[in-house]
């Protein structure tokens, strides 16, 4: 099902949460609503599930109007990121739970968290208590939880930011399987460029309470509209005129100078891992800052960069550049406009 925010702007007091936003969402997408905290992600969020109210503006879900509806009229699934389980109840009572209280019957219930647990792969535990789960279990019980009403939409806020590095990286491959199997329109917030950009079909960037940009991973990454987003979703670094990914960049220890490279010095060589991150100040007349700049092993060590080897660099053609003053505060913001405009 299909959702629309149409103009929605929210204010805390003095704090402008949200100013005038208008996000349209395809049926059937996994769409990532990404940006700093406090940015009005999750702001934006609560207002589709309605949690929140907006003060203007309005929330439309499959075609229909849900802005004045309580929650529980909306027929959204919402997942938080800390469970918020029925601590006294078994893990297949709280999936149960919606169905029991829109009055299912018991052979229904049971046939549907049956199925649900086989999804999330927790059959084995159903007679337990969350307490006797992991930190990623019960985050799938949650999951499946609000799954068992079919509703029309899934909302996730911030649904892996409790758990640890490893523990995420494993439930946001299981939540992109389990979309792909079950294409429900969800919609999650969250601050992890990696996990928006691994998962989603679509992101939306949104910063101080406005809609940076609306994309593909790939489009976003490739063709950011302004240095925030640049710079919010990847690496950059200046060169020259221009912001570039670090990993665009070329290196050349052994020729001259010559058009279009840049001469400096290296500063510093560290490998992390499989990378190896190189640190370049240019001459003087070029600019202050050095430029960072990050290849393969394979690729630094025939180059012998020391620190105080004379270098060049390069911005290879087709790389992904913004040139500087591209400001977030002076681009146009796309949830300003039309919704149609800016529909994914």
């Amino acid at each position: 099902m299909s959702i629309e925010a149409r103009n929605v702007s929210k204010r805390f007091g003095d704090f402008v949460a949200l100013d005038d936003v208008s996000v349209s969402i395809p049926t059937g997408r996994l769409t990532a609503l990404l940006g700093p905290s406090g940015g009005g992600k999750s702001t934006l969020l609560r207002i589709i599930a309605g949690l929140e109210t907006a003060d203007s503006g309005s929330v439309h879900i499959a075609g229909d109007d849900a802005t004045s509806l309580p929650p529980q009229r909306r027929n959204v699934g919402f997942v938080f990121q800390h469970y918020a389980a029925f601590k006294h109840l078994s893990v297949a009572r709280n999936v149960a739970f919606g169905l029991e209280i829109r009055k299912t019957s018991k052979e229904e219930t049971a046939e549907r968290v049956n199925e649900l647990l086989d999804l999330v792969h927790l059959r084995q535990f159903a007679d337990r208590l969350p307490s006797q789960l992991s930190g990623g279990q019960r985050q799938r019980m949650a999951l499946a939880r609000a799954l068992a009403v079919q509703p029309r939409v899934l909302l996730l806020d911030e649904p892996f930011g409790a758990l640890d590095a490893k523990v995420r990286k494993e439930l946001r491959d299981w939540l992109r399987r389990l979309h792909d199997e079950i294409p429900v329109t969800t919609v999650f917030v969250t601050h992890d460029q990696e996990e928006a950009l691994e998962v989603a079909d679509d992101i939306v960037v949104i910063n101080e309470g406005r809609v940076e940009q609306i994309g593909s991973p790939s489009a976003l990454y490739d063709q950011p509209a302004n240095e925030f987003v640049m710079g919010f979703l990847g690496p950059a670094t200046r060169l020259g005129s221009e912001l570039v990914r670090p990993h665009d960049i070329h290196i050349v220890s052994d020729l001259p100078p010559e058009e279009g490279f840049y001469p400096g010095v290296v500063a510093r060589a560290a490998r992390v891992g499989y990378e190896v991150r190189v640190d370049v100040i240019l001459d003087d007349s070029l600019q202050s800052s050095p430029v960072h700049v990050t290849m393969s092993r394979a690729e630094a060590h025939p180059l012998k960069l020391d620190v105080g080897s004379r270098v060049w660099l390069r911005k290879p053609a087709g790389a992904t550049a913004l040139p500087l003053g591209v400001d977030a505060a002076n681009a146009p913001h796309p949830g300003a406009g039309p919704i149609a405009h800016y529909t994914i």
